[in-house]
């Protein structure tokens, strides 16, 4: 579990280390754009409940990613109160050059595994992730 720990709060000091590096849209945001890119198109109740975080979460990541012209929102057919939330090509522009400094950063953190190592380790964090949320009674998704 420690080193769970240790590599979450890497990961969290290496986001931090990016965002301060390219400031603009928040990493949060930016994870909540990835989901869509990933799912498509979603209620934010929907994207609530697979980021794991309030609706009200959501819903400020969704008017800065508006704002930002990042995201795509259209009334709910069967509910025009409610909203639908997709990725705009503006969106997608910008995960994509996000992506590209992740995987830059991940090539020079690990750039020396062999593809052996690299596939054992995301086959035990899936396998890991998946008990999870069993656990915690979620939905089988990659969040």
């Amino acid at each position: 579990m420690r080193e769970l720990k240790a590599a979450s709060q890497l990961q969290h000091a290496w986001i931090m280390q990016a965002w301060q590096a390219d400031p603009g849209l928040h990493p949060a945001a930016a994870m909540l754009l990835s989901d869509l890119a990933k799912y498509g198109e979603a209620r934010p109740s929907e994207l609530a409940k697979r980021r794991f975080v309030d609706l009200s979460v959501v819903s400020r990541q969704i008017a800065q990613l508006s704002a930002a012209g990042m995201v795509d929102r259209r009334p709910a057919p069967e509910d025009g109160r409610a909203s639908i939330i997709s990725i705009s090509a503006q969106g997608h522009e910008e995960l994509s050059r996000r992506r590209a400094g992740y995987l830059a950063f991940m090539e020079r953190a690990l750039g020396d595994w062999d593809e052996e190592k690299v596939v054992e380790l995301a086959t035990r964090l899936a396998e890991m992730n998946t008990d999870v949320r069993a656990a915690l009674g979620a939905q089988p998704c990659d969040v």
